[in-house]
């Protein structure tokens, strides 16, 4: 946020007064609150809402009705209904409203929409794509997003599968109009600490420090995709893969060329041929599209990361907030919020029935 210069963080919100005060403290910020209705009666602009998802809906419609901007974390809300309404809501208010997919801000994925978008990639024959992690990988890690009633009815889907399928679509104009899930819980238990811990610690836990609890949602997860060309796509989304710490990658196979593309290595894009050598573009400013040049803050071989990201996607957001110009929003906001809660509940959907769901 500090790195946007029009910008002051002017207070901060946690669940208790400690954690508030511990939080401001570390960050340098003036006011904080364990209230979040204190929080909206400050003179702030907008608020960012990066809570457990069981909270996203009702902190965001306090935000709005407030006449606050909001910045969400994903997903929008637990259910369909619940992120329709904010939609609607938002659109009522004329409020900037925005989700973070941030991994649509590395430059890259902005220079392969581009070239799709001019023509570079061809039809599009098919998507491949993949979001795994680690950090699940021992039944003794644990994390508010295990249980249900903080998180929702799914989780590696709902939490990294939400990013890939935002992509997809995002970088391949295509819709996804139907899909073929097959979801798997490896744990069927786990050990519940009986102690706070981190998110990705990898604490080791004594016997008596924690207990067995069962565990409903999945840590991975295949699913078949139709596109609305007609054309396919699969996907495979792990928080159990060793080794794989946040690594998301997507491959496109176009009738002129492909693309493939790693979150852990953001700064190269491959570019497949069939009747010439393959080629690897680099995250350089001189070399990319000059719609995507706003998106590099660094010249080439400076490497951009996971952190750009979100000062990019904010970027844009402030900017809408400051020219009051909502028009024709770059960033990813409460329909696409909406979007991916339909996707995700459609494949959960699909999953219950192991048969195709059409996505209406």
């Amino acid at each position: 946020m500090r790195r946007i210069p029009y910008i002051e963080v002017v207070a901060i919100s946690d669940k208790d007064e400690l954690s508030a005060q511990t939080k401001a403290q570390h960050l340098g910020i003036e006011q904080y609150t364990a209230n979040f209705d204190r929080l909206l009666d400050m003179d702030i602009d907008s608020v960012h809402i990066c809570t457990p998802n069981n909270l996203h809906f009702a902190m965001a419609k306090k935000a709005l009705e407030a006449g606050k901007h909001v910045i969400c974390e994903k997903p929008l809300a637990i259910t369909i209904d619940e992120a329709r309404e904010l939609v609607m809501l938002a659109e009522a208010k004329k409020l900037v409203n925005a989700v973070h997919f941030n991994i649509r801000y590395y430059p890259l994925v902005r220079q392969m929409k581009i070239m799709r978008e001019k023509g570079e990639l061809g039809e599009i024959y098919s998507i491949i794509g993949s979001y795994l992690q680690d950090w699940l990988f021992y039944d003794t890690d644990y994390n508010w997003r295990l249980e249900p009633g903080q998180s929702g009815q799914s989780r590696a889907i709902a939490d990294i599968g939400s990013h890939l399928l935002d992509l997809l679509e995002y970088i391949s104009g295509q819709e996804i109009v139907a899909v073929m899930a097959d979801l798997n819980t490896v744990h069927k238990t786990r050990k519940k600490p009986l102690k706070p811990i981190d998110t990705y610690s990898g604490m080791l836990l004594k016997p008596e420090d924690f207990v067995e609890v069962g565990i409903s949602t999945e840590d991975h997860a295949n699913v078949l995709l139709r596109f609305g060309n007609g054309n396919r796509g699969a996907i495979t989304v792990s928080q159990v893969a060793a080794g794989r710490k946040n690594r998301l990658s997507i491959e496109i196979a176009g009738s002129k060329q492909s693309f493939a593309w790693n979150s852990e290595q953001p700064n190269e894009l491959w570019l497949g041929k069939r009747d010439a050598p393959n080629g690897l573009l680099l995250r350089d400013p001189s070399l990319m599209h000059e719609a995507c040049r706003p998106l590099v803050a660094f010249p080439g071989g400076h490497n951009e990361g996971f952190p750009d990201t979100s000062r990019q996607l904010f970027g844009e957001v402030y900017a809408a907030i400051w020219s009051g110009d909502q028009s024709l929003p770059a960033y990813p906001t409460f329909r696409d919020g909406l979007r991916e809660l339909i996707l995700c509940e459609s494949i959960i959907e699909s999953n219950k029935k192991q048969d195709w769901v059409s996505i209406t």
